[in-house]
């Protein structure tokens, strides 16, 4: 299993979680065309090869929550279902925080936070 985040400084606090126990992968970033940030300026290719070698079964992309950060993990999805198809890919549920209120969630969080439900 594979964790991609934008940044080294990612990694700890998912590390403090105590839930993954894959490796890590940075990309060094997010794209961003406006800002002139292109796929080949950041290490998408080295994950690709990752992805499709050493037993490789699920990616967990874990870029931030932002434009930038979701254009970025939908390049990525669509990238490694042509170069690994057999690798799963996942992305780091998104919704309310533990102790907050509805009335103080914003529409795109919350909606997030319902399509994302589960069973109890």
């Amino acid at each position: 299993m594979i964790c991609v985040v934008e940044e080294p400084s990612d990694v700890i606090p998912i590390e403090r979680t105590n839930e993954f126990g894959g490796r890590y992968h940075v990309l060094g970033g997010a794209l961003s065309p406006i800002d002139g940030v292109d796929p080949e300026d950041l290490h998408i290719d080295e994950l690709l090869k990752r992805a499709s070698s050493n037993g490789v079964r699920e990616v967990v992309v874990a870029t931030n929550a932002t434009t930038t950060g979701e254009a970025t993990a939908l390049y990525i999805a669509d990238a490694l279902r042509d170069r690994a198809p057999r690798v799963t890919v996942t992305r780091l549920a998104s919704g309310l925080p533990v102790g907050s209120d509805l009335e103080y969630a914003d529409e795109i969080t919350l909606g997030r936070a319902l399509r994302a439900r589960r069973e109890l």
